[in-house]
């Protein structure tokens, strides 16, 4: 009986995966019957590609280097009907994506079957499904457009915000209230104390697994921890990693510089942060997922 326990799944929605704006319009203005006609229309003609495209198929090409053992998995969730759905599964069959299960809803949110399929991380274009895939206490990301770009090489580079992604809010929430020099003096004063986890913890670290059946010349993957952070609020940060035996390809502490430059250096397939301020200015340059947790989303929610 196939089993998807020992492997690394991400869910994903159609209009993460292909450039669906045309269709998407047509429901918004027209409706969803006037949608469905429109799909059905088009259903051979292939769609675009989307802002986690290539994501998806660096992802996907890990398999291979692992010489068929099947360890990574993307899962469609959309709110497609099946029937309106063929357009997008045509379109996964015409550029070769082996992506073989789905979950169609029909105009209901999709969130629901993230924990059946025991997904790690989940990318969507609506906000308010994230939400809720982050209150079951999966990874998830609100993809904003305009930031993908094609890298040349076959490495899939994932950047990390710390506070709130990664880690808890607690130190943020120090940060917001009392300001700098509070943080950082709160933070040297916890710099023994490790972090609380947050909620990208349990991807990052079913990431390393992944990365670790690779030796350290062939992984395919790279991580990096791009923050706002600098000294002396490194300290907690990278002991907390320690004690989570957490192992990041690379560690960047800006002390409050863009980091959009600094994604793009990294080559970023996708970077993810809890500040939406921070999220418009990164995806000017690489795919960004915005993840609307903790206190610097509270007025959103």
């Amino acid at each position: 009986m196939p089993q998807l326990a020992d492997k690394l799944v991400i869910a994903i929605s159609s209009r993460a995966l292909f450039d669906l704006q045309d269709s998407h319009r047509v429901f918004e203005e027209r409706g969803l019957q006037a949608f469905s006609d429109y799909q059905t229309a088009h259903e051979n003609d292939v769609l675009e590609k989307g802002d986690a495209f290539p994501l998806v198929e660096k992802f996907l090409q890990i398999n291979d280097r692992l010489e068929g053992d099947s360890r990574v998995e993307v899962i469609l969730l959309s709110r497609n009907s099946a029937d309106t759905g063929l357009r997008v599964f045509n379109s996964i069959e015409h550029y070769g994506l082996n992506i073989t299960r789905a979950a169609f809803c029909n105009g209901e949110s999709p969130y629901r079957y993230i924990a059946p399929f025991g997904c790690h991380l989940f990318l969507s274009s609506d906000g308010q499904d994230v939400r809720h895939a982050l209150e079951q206490g999966v990874a998830a990301a609100t993809l904003i457009a305009g930031g993908a770009r094609e890298r040349q090489d076959d490495t899939l580079r994932f950047a990390f915000d710390g506070d709130a992604v990664i880690f808890s809010d607690e130190a943020e929430q120090i940060f917001k209230r009392d300001g700098l020099a509070a943080f950082a003096a709160a933070e040297r004063a916890s710099a023994q104390k490790p972090l609380g986890g947050g909620p990208f913890k349990g991807f990052l670290e079913a990431l390393q697994r992944l990365q670790s059946e690779f030796g350290p010349d062939s992984c395919p993957i790279r991580t990096a921890l791009v923050t706002a952070r600098s000294a002396p609020a490194h300290e907690r940060v990278i002991r907390t990693l320690r004690a989570w035996n957490v192992r990041l390809d690379e560690s960047v502490f800006l002390g409050g510089l863009p980091k959009g430059e600094f994604l793009r250096a990294f080559g970023a397939d996708v970077f993810f942060d809890d500040q939406p301020n921070h999220c418009a200015s990164a995806a000017e340059h690489v795919a960004t997922g915005h993840v609307p947790h903790g206190v610097a989303n509270l007025e959103e929610s």
